[in-house]
């Protein structure tokens, strides 16, 4: 009689194997997706620009590395106005309003700090406030221009502040006709320590000590001429030689020597 009892059929390795994996499959395929969706969430996800914390990175990566800026030591400070130092200094944080800075000409950013009164205002752009630094960031900046920055900008969000005048200019020391009186002697020392540079190579057009062909046509402007020229400048000379520190009688004499040793007379 046959068993009537089936006999199980025993798995190989590989059928336990392909068992196993195919279990699988189908978790694996679903954490796959869910990873893919959050992904893809993120991408699409834009960064929050409006918070302080952005706007002070944005602008910590578009600040230059460093600003090469050539001056002649000698020559005098020309204050800017109020607009030119708002376009130089201040309309990186103002005109975006980065920071929290009240932006340019929105008068509802402006209209709080306007009530504070423009000496507050001043105070408060010298002295720097919250994220902003003393003078907006820039040390060099006298307190006229930084008064006449926050008069602009505050006036074009609704205030009528004046601002500070520029200063008239100085009246010169010394007109042609009221030159000092010269020492030719004590003229020399003054030469060798300020004017021999140029006066004695003849370098940029300078006359040289003692060329009377050169001294010529300046002698016969007279000594008063000439000692305007030398302490208000011309052409290639600066004024003073190039030292400020150098006095007026000094001077005086440097230009009595050299005029003398050309062939004139005081």
């Amino acid at each position: 009689m046959a068993d009537s009892h089936a006999k199980m059929t025993q798995a190989t390795p590989q059928e336990i194997i392909i068992s196993v994996l195919a279990g699988l499959f189908a978790p694996l395929l679903a954490i796959f997706l869910i990873v893919m969706l959050v992904l893809s969430i993120q991408a699409k996800h834009k960064p929050d620009t409006t918070s302080e914390a952005a706007q002070k990175a944005t602008l910590d990566r578009i600040k230059p590395f460093s600003t090469l800026v050539a001056l002649d030591a000698n020559a005098p400070k020309v204050e800017k106005s109020g607009q030119e130092v708002f376009e130089a200094v201040c309309t990186t944080c103002h005109t975006p309003g980065a920071l929290g800075a009240p932006k340019f000409g929105n008068k509802g950013d402006w209209g709080p700090r306007i009530k504070q009164g423009y000496d507050t205002l001043i105070k408060h752009a010298l002295e720097g406030i919250r994220q902003m630094p003393p003078r907006g960031g820039d040390g060099d900046l006298s307190d006229t221009e930084v008064a006449r920055a926050v008069a602009y900008m505050a006036n074009a969000g609704g205030a009528s502040f004046k601002a500070p005048e520029a200063p008239a200019p100085a009246a010169p020391a010394a007109a042609a006709g009221t030159a000092p009186k010269a020492d030719p002697a004590k003229g020399k020392v003054v030469f060798e320590a300020v004017c021999v540079a140029c006066h004695g190579t003849g370098v940029a057009g300078a006359p040289k000590l003692g060329d009377k062909a050169a001294w010529g046509p300046r002698v016969s402007q007279g000594y008063a001429t000439l000692y305007s020229h030398a302490l208000n400048g011309i052409r290639a000379m600066p004024a003073k030689g190039g030292n400020a520190a150098l006095s007026e009688a000094d001077l005086a004499n440097a230009v009595g020597y050299l005029m003398t040793e050309g062939g004139g007379k005081l």
